[in-house]
C-alpha cells in the first residue's frame, strides 16, 4: 500500500500519514491549509513525502 506522509524538516516529526487511494495530490493540499497551517505559518518547511509500506 502506498502512503503520502506530511513531514516537518524544523520539528523532524510526521505530521501526518495518509493513504494514496482515499487522498489525492488536491486532498493533501487542503489538509495542509487546515490542519497544518500553523507550522507553515510559522516558519517551518513541511515536505510531502511518498513512500510503500506493506
Amino acid at each position: 500500500m502506498e502512503f503520502r506522509e506530511i513531514y516537518c524538516m524544523n520539528c523532524k516529526k510526521i505530521l501526518g500519514c495518509y493513504n494514496i487511494k482515499f487522498y489525492n495530490e488536491d486532498k493533501i493540499g487542503e489538509l495542509l491549509k487546515t490542519l497544518h497551517s500553523t507550522h507553515i505559518k510559522s516558519g517551518h518547511q513541511v515536505n510531502i513525502r511518498k513512500y510503500e509500506k506493506d
